[in-house]
């Protein structure tokens, strides 16, 4: 399945239609997959200074919607009916990936697994599975 949307029009689309997911932009898209980065910052960090579970939370349903909407177009109302989400480690301040990879991409629902992984040595720190609502056409 390949993606119909790029990186940089999924990122264009993520800042216009969702200017509250500041701190989160589009790396890549490929065949059934995107990517998203989080820069952890200190607004992202709970007591410890480890990245808060909510910001965590955050980045695998976006993630999973960007994978979604590279992939049936700019969808807006494609909505997350079911996400579940297990933290694995602790994930360090700094650039997260949530690689997101579609399961299944029906004409009503999607399935998108998503791995949070350090940027910087590819630990996964985090796995979510999520169920999108898509919307009748």
């Amino acid at each position: 399945m390949q993606p119909i949307m790029t990186a940089a029009e999924l990122d264009a689309f993520l800042k216009a239609e969702f200017p509250q997911a500041d701190g989160y932009s589009v790396v890549s898209v490929g065949p059934g997959a995107a990517t998203m980065q989080l820069l952890a910052e200190e607004r992202h960090l709970r007591p410890g200074g480890t990245v808060s579970g909510p910001s965590l939370f955050s980045l695998a349903d976006i993630a999973a919607y960007i994978a979604i909407l590279a992939h049936i177009g700019p969808v807006a109302l494609a909505v997350t009916t079911n996400l579940t989400i297990n933290f694995l480690r602790k994930p360090e301040p700094g650039p997260l990936l949530g690689r997101g990879t579609i399961l299944k991409l029906g004409k009503r629902l999607a399935v998108v697994e998503v791995a949070i992984q350090n940027e910087g040595d590819g630990v996964t720190v985090a796995h979510a599975v999520a169920t999108y609502s898509i919307p009748p056409h």
